[in-house]
């Protein structure tokens, strides 16, 4: 498509025609505002109708883990990944500023008196809309990480071939 010297209202309505209104969204942070971030452009692009994808990959799995899931790993190394990495969306750190804890639990205190949705409330609302969740099969076991340490509802485990899949017909693709 030759866009020079077509009008930029023109340009774009070819663009989405030819693309999909696709989301797709690399996890890899297991930072509790980076998860967030990509948790509301998510949810928000599936209330909008669009299909969405989420994959989730290294310290990105850990919010699709159960609570206070460990690795089920045998050797020492991942066995260290999975209690360094205790499972679940609540029990992320900050990027920044986590104090050993503390700055997150000022973070989530100036959430709830802002009505601000939590991670796994976050998660919930993504799951109801429809976000299809994807756990990258290579770092899990990579991590240690066993498929009943996941939590229920992850559509699927598949490897970035199947991402990419995905990523390849999406108007968004993300990496977080």
């Amino acid at each position: 498509m030759n866009v020079t010297n077509v009008e930029p209202v023109t340009a774009l309505a070819e663009l989405q025609e030819t693309k999909p209104a696709k989301v797709t969204i690399v996890v890899l942070s297991g930072d509790m505002d980076r998860v967030m971030a990509a948790f509301i452009i998510a949810t928000g692009a599936a209330a909008m109708g669009m299909p969405v994808t989420m994959f989730f990959t290294f310290w990105g799995l850990n919010v699709i883990r159960k609570k206070g899931t460990t690795s089920s790993a045998k050797d020492w190394l991942r066995k260290m990944f999975g209690f360094l990495n205790k499972g679940g969306a609540d029990n992320l750190p900050l990027s920044r500023f986590h104090f050993g804890g503390l700055g997150t639990t000022m973070m989530k205190k100036v959430m709830r008196d802002n009505r601000m949705p939590s991670v796994p409330e976050l998660l919930e609302t993504a799951q109801d809309l429809g976000v299809n969740m994807i756990a990258c099969t290579t770092t899990l076991g990579l991590m240690g990480i066993s498929k009943d340490t996941l939590l229920d509802g992850i559509d699927q485990l598949a490897g970035v071939s199947t991402y990419l899949a995905e990523a390849k017909d999406g108007a968004v693709n993300l990496f977080i």
